[in-house]
């Protein structure tokens, strides 16, 4: 059974860092893209950061510059590096993985983690 787990969220003052971490109980995790999402209250659920299994990354625009996705195949753990952090970033965040393969799309989520960032 196919698992995301992600850590590392949690409280922290405006201006602060996070780095969170979700692991995976993929087999070929290194073939997956990864995905972080994040969704505030009452908002729809966005994307934040992706890093394809050929490591290019893109991010969305209000946190380029801040935030840092990264992986590690060998431990089938993808990162997000989170800096300068704002109350606008508070949110559940998402770990997911995308993969297609033959035309048939997999993807799997994580059960989310609270960042919230306050003074």
């Amino acid at each position: 059974q196919v698992q995301l787990v992600e850590s590392g969220g949690g409280l922290v003052q405006p201006g602060g860092s996070l780095r969170l971490s979700c692991a995976a109980s993929l087999s070929a995790f290194s073939t997956y893209d990864m995905v972080w999402y994040r969704q505030a209250p009452g908002k729809e659920r966005e994307l934040v950061a992706r890093i394809t299994s050929g490591g290019s990354t893109n991010y969305a625009n209000s946190v380029k510059g801040r935030f840092t996705i990264s992986r590690d195949n060998a431990k089938n753990t993808v990162y997000l590096q989170m800096n300068s952090l704002v109350p606008e970033d508070t949110a559940v965040y998402y770990c997911n993985a995308d993969r297609l393969n033959w035309g048939t799309r997999y993807k799997y989520w994580g059960q989310g983690t609270q960042v919230t960032v306050s003074s």
